[in-house]
């Protein structure tokens, strides 16, 4: 099945938005690798596989498994033919750990194993910090070479609240294989998990040429949730101060 949605969505992503790539070639031909990219776009997750000849599993939320009726069994089809693996968020640790078990079977099968060190989309374009559980976790544990990867311009496809996405070529940049293999076993620690995850993070600000914002992505979506929350209540007060 993933042959032929890579072959139909694929072939339809290249053909109408003709992406542009840059370092295929440090994409290893066989072998496990651990591709770590910012994220911008839901599109992320099918750009990337569209333009690679090797499969890359990436991560997905159960729901979008366990949706019952026929949307619900079309949706699995999908992301399962795309590449997606489920990972239940229930449980005291939520995705995290089921996220890491997940991408080191794949990663142990010799396969490419799609990760974002963010852990979820950027809010507004710039970099965010990464969080020290998955992708460090992952490459200590199995030794893959951690390969860094960039995405240009890909949230201005599809900009939220816009159905109708905009024809314009987005880009990825894929960066040389880091070796963390001098960390290996060590996932535990917390100081190497952290050291991991920044040198990757600053690979791939230095591809991406994003801004790079010190915060998790989780707490700025928070902020600006709140801060919008904060305008319109202001804007009620004043409605209601006027019409007092």
């Amino acid at each position: 099945m993933y042959g032929a949605m890579k072959v139909f969505i694929g072939g339809s992503l290249k053909l109408v938005f003709r992406p542009w790539v840059e370092g295929l070639e440090n994409i290893p031909a066989e072998g496990p690798a651990i591709l770590a990219s910012n994220h911008l776009s839901f599109s992320d997750s099918f750009f990337l596989p569209a333009v690679l000849d090797r499969k890359v599993t990436f991560i997905a939320k159960a729901e979008y498994f366990t949706t019952p009726g026929l949307k619900g069994r079309l949706t699995a089809a999908f992301f399962k033919g795309v590449g997606q693996l489920p990972v239940d968020r229930s449980g005291a640790r939520g995705a995290g750990e089921a996220a890491i078990r997940s991408g080191i079977e794949v990663v142990e099968r010799g396969e490419l194993f799609g990760i974002y060190p963010e852990g979820t989309r950027s809010p507004d374009g710039r970099l965010y910090r990464g969080k020290p559980g998955g992708l460090a976790r992952v490459a200590l544990a199995t030794g893959a070479p951690v390969i860094p990867v960039a995405m240009i311009d890909t949230e201005k496809i599809q900009p939220p609240g816009k159905v109708v996405p905009k024809l314009m070529r987005p880009g990825i940049r894929i960066g040389r294989p880091l070796d963390f293999s001098r960390y290996r076993d060590m996932e535990n620690d917390r100081f190497v998990l952290r050291a991991v995850t920044d040198e990757v993070i600053y690979e791939i600000m230095k591809l991406s040429g994003q801004e790079y914002v010190d915060i998790y992505a989780t707490a700025a979506k928070r902020q600006i949730a709140d801060a919008v929350k904060a305008e319109k209540a202001e804007q009620q007060a004043q409605k209601a101060a006027g019409q007092a």
